[in-house]
Formats: structure tokens, sequence, C-alpha cells
């Protein structure tokens, strides 16, 4: 422990000569000398200077201040302490005197009354211990009946296909099927609103209820409707009108989100929602849905990353930032700007490119030319391509037809290899190709720092780049690895001279134009990092070049934007939000939204950097490359092995659809569902040698550290489909959670699931996250999180390792808990970082 010339605080110390150097204040003294007593015990010391910078002095770091935060907090003669706290006033001296200058006065007489905010909504009592397992059965009944619906429409427009004789009169009836199919599953999921529910108004109902039946029907068809693929589109927007929210004039919406409620949600004219806005209507909360109205005034501004929780509002020409959240009941008055979680008032604009013209008919045009493509081209390729494939190849002809009379094992075995060798590895190959060339002649028709008007070619142009460049497969395979950087360069990554790590990007990293990005020497970034080098008005756009400087390490979930005020050597924490104001930060480290400065790094986590340079550094990367190797190449097996079974399927279902006719192929989607689940929870379960997790403290060049990133690369997208089902919960029991009963998982994602325990009738709400790890720069740690019973995480809330979260406590929307914070029961946190709120 490094000691400083100041004083020592210790259990008894000269209470006169403490007051004088606290300006006399008996409570600041006080409070200095229990906080000493508390932060000595943690760090091991018998005495701790009164001076001594937590960080710097003392060699702590944000794990051990959480648990010194917890332990204040149980005092209950001490003022409550937060993260935050600890990191604006960095000695017991600073932190003491905050404290006492803060703390509120002794009662007085009584004051007149006062306004106070809404309380709370009580929590409700459980629900009925068997109303989960009848929903759930309905939810499956439900299911299986679409997807028969579906199947047999489908066989039964290719019959149709199929018995056209030409070329021209098989891409005419693929139109004709095409264009009824399209209509009928964007209609579809209208009809059914307006039958089961009607308008949407607030209202509160219990989970697995038959109200909530309804909605989950509602909210799963509008999620699994082709219309999601039009966001950022003039028609997504007709679209939301005609499930009956009100959307004024030129709104531009490029959230992929789905709202549900629409009846709940008004737009006004010129509002702009960027990407990853999350405005559902509707949230969950202790065992209930809640519903809610989202208003938004003319001109509105909704950044990427927020939350918009219900019963928010936006007045005319209100901004609500990057990475923020509003949450319920809060409003921004018209003209005013706020950011954060939650919001809080800032002088920042978000809306910095200047109008187009674009009007009504550019829009119109739009709009008409996307529904020209798709009914001329795309649905007729999806619909007759592969019989048009058949038709003018005959040997595959000849092949399709003995499969449908049936084959030998060996034949049958032959035609399944190679149809999914084909398939897979040629649509691997292609897509490199593809996205490697073409967006580099596209990048041509969009130059950097020029304006244009939306829902033109330019903007087309750029949404394809966007799209192409994004597809995830490809940053999942090459992810965490050192193959990551030529891939990054490869799509157009300006990443200077690369300092290998091996984990220089995680495996999800996204862009609006790979070719404005620039990422200094010595960067690593997390995972979850989306690169904001589009800006938008209601009628225009433009890129601009996103410079991330050199040395630095970003978090999870994090938005960075063109024009971000940060430079060299900066640590960005979990979700922070970027700054775009002030001087350029460098040698810092932010956390928060919004954020604010903490220690670059301490000395306990520079333990392993003597890995990081020379000889040693030699040795570990090229020890790491050859085991990612082998990671990459058993999950593009694995990967290969999936799609062949399910060629498999499919080569099986065309055999038996002559003897057991349409019902095969109806069955054909519930089966590929179960099989895909029961396919990746098994790899999961066999990577990790059916063992829980430890948790761990090494360097990324310990093999542990390898072994379990081949874990993460186990393909997670199948369990979207079971959100808002008690079916969720099985597949996470079979995965390794120690999950209780009843409980509600409406999106939540777990990173490490033998690491995370959840309690009895807790309430996970959509994008919220247990992430039982971090990495920051050379060094990953991992503990347990356990959620008790009853715990409520609101939409978009991150939980960080090393947690505790009591009985029914509630994390509000769009909240950081950072890792070993200890939340009491019943306690309400909320924040970015959490903190407890006051009701």
């Amino acid at each position: 422990m490094v000691e400083k010339s100041a004083d020592i605080l210790m259990p008894g110390p000269d209470e006169s000569a403490v007051a004088r150097r606290v300006n006399a204040d008996p409570t600041a003294v006080d409070t200095e000398r229990e906080l000493a007593g508390i932060l000595a015990d943690l760090v091991h010391a018998d005495q701790v200077p009164a001076d001594s910078h937590f960080f710097t002095d003392l060699g702590a770091n944000s794990l051990v201040m959480a648990q010194f935060c917890a332990r204040v907090r149980k005092h209950p003669d001490l003022p409550s302490v937060s993260m935050k706290d600890i990191y604006r006033h960095p000695t017991l001296r600073e932190l003491a005197t905050a404290l006492a200058a803060t703390a509120p006065p002794p009662p007085a007489a009584p004051a007149p009354a006062a306004a106070t905010p809404a309380p709370a909504p009580a929590r409700t009592a459980p629900p009925d211990p068997g109303s989960h397992v009848v929903c759930g059965a309905l939810q499956a009944l439900v299911f299986l009946g679409y997807s028969f619906v579906i199947g047999v429409a489908t066989a039964q427009a290719y019959d149709w296909v199929a018995a056209g004789s030409g070329l021209l009169h098989i891409y005419a009836r693929s139109f004709l099927c095409g264009a009824i199919g399209f209509v009928a599953l964007c209609a579809f999921p209208v009809l059914v609103k307006w039958v089961l529910v009607g308008r949407w108004k607030p209202r509160e109902f219990p989970v697995w209820s038959m109200a909530y039946l309804r909605f989950w029907i509602v909210k799963s068809l509008l999620h699994a409707n082709p219309m999601v693929l039009f966001v950022g589109n003039p028609l997504y927007v007709m679209y939301l009108r005609a499930l009956g929210a009100r959307i004024g004039k030129d709104v531009t919406i490029l959230s992929r989100s789905v709202p549900v409620c629409t009846d709940l949600l008004t737009v006004g004219a010129g509002t702009v929602i960027r990407k990853d806005a999350t405005f559902l209507g509707y949230r969950a909360y202790a065992g209930t849905i809640q519903t809610g109205r989202i208003t938004l005034g003319r001109d509105a501004f909704v950044g990427e990353k927020t939350v918009l929780d219900i019963d928010t509002a936006l007045g005319d020409g209100a901004q609500l930032g990057h990475a923020s959240a509003l949450y319920r009941g809060q409003e921004i008055p018209a003209g005013e700007r706020r950011h954060g979680s939650p919001a809080q008032p800032t002088r920042v604009d978000h809306v910095r490119v200047p109008p187009a013209r674009c009007g009504t008919l550019r829009r119109a045009g739009f709009a008409l030319t996307t529904l020209l493509q798709l009914f001329l081209l795309y649905l007729p390729l999806a619909v007759g391509g592969v019989y048009m494939l058949f038709a003018e190849v005959p040997v595959l002809s000849e092949r399709m037809a003995a499969e449908t009379r049936g084959t030998s094992a060996g034949e049958f075995l032959t035609d399944t290899l190679l149809v999914s060798t084909v398939l897979f590895f040629g649509a691997v190959l292609l897509g490199l190709l593809t996205l490697c060339t073409v967006p580099r002649v596209l990048r041509l028709l969009v130059r950097p720092d020029r304006v244009y008007p939306l829902y033109g070619f330019h903007y087309a142009a750029h949404r394809v780049i966007a799209g192409l460049t994004n597809v995830r497969f490809f940053t999942w395979l090459f992810g965490d690895s050192s193959y990551i950087v030529p891939y990054l360069r490869g799509i157009g990554y300006d990443l200077s001279r690369v300092e290998q790590t091996g984990s220089n990007f995680g495996t999800e990293v996204q862009h609006d134009s790979p070719f404005l990005v620039s990422v200094g020497s010595g960067t690593m970034v997390a995972d979850g990092l989306s690169i904001l080098n589009a800006d938008y008005s209601s009628t225009s756009f433009r890129m601009s070049r996103a410079s991330i400087g050199a040395r630095n390490f970003l978090g999870n979930n994090i938005a960075y934007p063109a024009g971000a005020r940060t430079g060299d050597n900066c640590l960005l924490a979990t979700k922070v939000m970027v700054p775009l104001d002030g001087e350029i930060r460098e040698g810092v480290g932010l956390l928060g939204s919004p954020c604010f400065e903490i220690p670059r790094s301490v000395e306990r986590d520079s333990r392993f950097d003597h890995l990081r340079t020379g000889d040693e550094l030699h040795r570990s990367l090229a020890a790491k490359n050859r085991y990612n190797l082998r990671s990459m190449a058993l999950h593009l097996l694995m990967r290969w092995l999936h799609t062949a079974l399910l060629t498999a399927f499919g080569l099986a279902s065309a055999g038996l659809y002559g003897t057991l006719g349409h019902i095969v192929i109806g069955a054909y989607l519930a089966l590929t569902l179960v099989f895909t689940t029961a396919f990746y929870v098994l790899l999961e379960r066999c990577l990790t040698g059916f063992r829980a997790l430890r948790p761990k403290l090494c360097s990324i060049y310990d093999p542990y550290f390898w072994w379990h990133e081949r874990v993460w690369k186990v393909p997670d997208h199948y369990l979207a489909i079971f959100n808002g089902t008690p079916f969720k919960s099985l597949v996470w029991r079979l995965a390794g959670v120690r999950i209780g009963r009843r409980v509600f998982d409406d999106g939540c994602f777990i990173t490490e699931r033998t690491l995370a325990a959840i309690g009895d009738g807790c309430t996970l709400n959509a994008g919220s996250k247990i992430q039982c790890h971090s990495q920051e720069d050379g060094t990953f740690k991992s503990d347990r999180t356990t959620l008790g019973a009853g715990v409520t995480l609101g939409v978009g809330a991150h939980v960080h390792y090393g947690v505790t979260l009591g009985d029914s406590a509630v994390i509000a929307p769009d909240s950081f808990l950072m890792k070993g914070e200890e939340v009491p029961p019943n306690a309400e946190w909320g924040g970015n970082p959490a903190a407890p709120t006051e009701n």
C-alpha cells in the first residue's frame, strides 16, 4: 500500500483534529470515521489514509468499491453511497464531505403538503400456479396451427407453380403466389389485432392469463411478419398506421423494435426515430403486463440505443440523445434536449444534418419502386426459383423425382451431403465475395460529408451497403480472434497499424458504413459496438467518418457516433454514453449515461501486462491463433452439420409427401424448431463437458479464456421464438441456468448460463441482459450473478457479474447494474450506473 503524508483514519481518531480538517463538521467527522473502518476491512489494511485515492493509492478496483457501497448501505446511520459518488469523490475525505453536504437536514416543523410523484404500481399477487401451463399449451397449439397453415399453403403454391409449362408460365404463377402470400402475411396480423384486441388501451393484466395470450398472439405475429424488413421505408410507417398508430407526415422510423401497442403510439410530423431505439408501448412488471401511451411531438428526435418506457412523451422539437432513456411518467418539454438514463438536460443538438427536399411524391415513388422490385423480382425468385432451377437442370429434377419415389439409404445420404455442402459452403464463399465487392462499388454513389435527400438512389445505395456489410454470420465466425482484423479490413475498415491481440473485436460489431470507420492502433473492442457514421433528419441524411482513438478499450453495448469527443488511451465502459460535446477526453475512463470520468486503469488490472509484449506475446498469440482456428473450424462444421440434418428432414419430407400429403409439410417448421433448439443446447453442454462454469480471473492468453470464447460461438438466434412463453425457462434450464418456477422472460439474454441463478416468479423484459463476465484490455473476469424471487429487470436493463438482487427488487429500464452490486430486497434501482431510486 502506498502511504502519503496525510492524516490516517482509524477507529477512534483524535476527533478534535479531524474536526479541524473537515471544517469542524461533526456529521462529516462521524461519516469519515465510519467509512474508514469499512474500507480498511475491505482492502485488508490496519489504517486508511484519509486523502488516499481509492484506485491509484489504495489499489482498489470497481468491484471492491461496489462491495464498499453495499456495506455502507447496510448501515442505517450512514447516507447511501453509489458508484457515481465513489468516482466523483475518490478519497474518504472528499466522499465524507460530499455526503455531509447532501444529507437531508433534520425534520423541522411540518411543512405544507406538496405534490408528490405518482407511486410505483403495487405488486400484484402471484398468478395461479397452473396458469402458465395452460397458457404454454395454448401458445404451442397456436404455433403449431400457424406453422401447419403456412406449410400447407406453401406446398399447395409449389404444386400450382410446378404445374406450369415453360419458364414464362412458371414465372407468372410464382409472381401470383408470391404477391398473394406476401399480402396475406402482412394483412393477417392486422386482422388478428383488430379481432382479438380492437384498440389498445392503457391497462394492466397478469402474465399467463387469457388477456396475455391474446397479447402474445398479436405480438408474435407482428414480429414474424415480413413488413419488419421494410424498416426505414415509408411502407413501414403506413403499416403501423394500419395497426392503429397515429403517425404524422414525413416521419422516419429506422428502428427494428416493433411497437406492439400501436394504438397508444402517437408520432408527430417530421419526427426521426433512430435504429435500436425501443418503444414497445408495454412493459412487464412484477408478473403483469402494463400498457401505456408513448407520445412524440412534431419534429422530435429519438437517438440510437434509447428506451422509451410507457407513459412517456417528447414535445414538439424535443430531442432524446443516444444511449438514453425516459422512465415512466417522464416528459421532455417542447424544444428542449435531454440525454442520459434517466434523461437529463443537455445542449447537444443531435440533428446535425441540414434538411433537403423530400416531398410526398418522392416518398411514394420510393415505396412504389420497392414494391415493384419485391413483386417482380424477389418474390418470384423465392417462390419459383428453386423449381425453375430444377426445370432447367434435368439431373436435379431426376434426383428430386427419385427422392419422391423413394431411394436407398446410400443414395439418400449422398444427396443430403451433396445438397447441404453446396448450399452451406457455397453461401459462405458467395457471401464473402459479395460483401467484399458490391459495397465497394456502391460506395462511389454515397460521398462522405455530403447531404442527400432521403428515399432516393443514394439512400437506396446506403441501405444496401449497410445491409450487406452487417451480416452477423461473418462477425460471429471471425470475431474474438485475430482473423476479425483482415475481415473488417476486407469490408472497408481503416484499422491503421494493428497491434494484434487475438481479441481486437468481439462477435457483434455493426456500422452504417464500413468505409467511414477508423480505429487507432492498440484499440480493443469487447462486444455490441454500434458505430454511428450516418446522421439523419426527417428529409435528409449524411455520412461522416467515425474515428476511435489509439489504445482505447471499449466495453459492451456502446453506440459510438461520428464526432465523438474521445481521443487516445480511453476506457469506454459498458453502456457508456459517448460524449458529443466538451473537450476531447484522453487518458481517462468514461462511465455512465451521461458519462463522467473514472480512472483509465488500476493496479490490480495490470497484473497480466507482461503477457502483452515481447516474446511472451508472440508465443501466446501464436497459440491463441491456433486454438481459434480450431474453434472456427469446429463451429463451421457444426453449422454445416445442422444444415445437413435440416436438409435430410427436407428430403425426407419430400419423400413422404406422396404418402402423408400436406401433414408432413405442415409439421416441418415445428420439427425443425425443436431439433435446432436441442442441437445447439446439446452442443453448448458438450463444449462445457456438462459442468458448470466457475468464477475466473485470468489473462486473455490463458487457455481457459480461449475455451470460454469457443462456448460464446454457439448460435443463439433460436431463443427469440420462445420469448414470452414458459418454454423459454425450460430452454434456459436445459442450457444450465439455475432458474425457478413461473419465470416470465420476454427477451432476456444470459451470456454465461451456468453462472446465473434466477429465482421463482422473476420478470425479465425485452432487451435485458445478464452478463456474468467482463473483459478489460488483456484481463478476463467472470463471477456468478443471482436474482432473488420476484425480481423485475426493465426493458434494456444490463446486469453485470458478481451481482446479487434481493427478492422483489426492481431494476429500471435501460439501467446498468455494475459488477459486485448488492440490491436489497424490495428495492428499486435505476440509472446508468444504477443506484437506489427515490419513490
